[in-house]
């Protein structure tokens, strides 16, 4: 098993985002998941990311606040304890439309050139 205390994650910076605090909670460290990483993001009101994609998929839970993710210039509201899948290369861009902080889990695959 690995621990990772709250305390002890790292911060990074996403490329693309914006009003965004991002913290790794697992990966890219010895003893951790060896297929994926997982982040927590803290949107700030009017904070957001894109339009961008991946060229892996991705998933996001929202934990705390509501997102707004537009895909094809549809737009879905997400709440706590929501998530959505968004597939290799799909282009989104997400806005956190309310005044209070959205908290985001992200699970997002290594990529390729990083795979333990």
């Amino acid at each position: 098993m690995h621990i990772k205390r709250f305390q002890d994650a790292i911060s990074y910076e996403a490329p693309n985002h914006f009003g965004c605090h991002g913290l790794r909670l697992q990966g890219f460290e010895e003893n951790g998941p060896k297929n994926q990483w997982i982040g927590f993001s803290q949107f700030l009101p009017g904070g957001g990311a894109g339009p961008d994609s991946t060229p892996f998929e991705k998933v996001y839970v929202i934990l705390e606040g509501e997102m707004t993710v537009i895909i094809d210039e549809k737009e879905t509201v997400l709440g706590q304890f929501d998530s959505c899948t968004i597939p290799p290369n799909e282009v989104r861009t997400i806005q956190n439309r309310r005044n209070d902080v959205c908290k985001i889990l992200v699970v997002i695959p290594y990529p390729p050139e990083t795979q333990k």
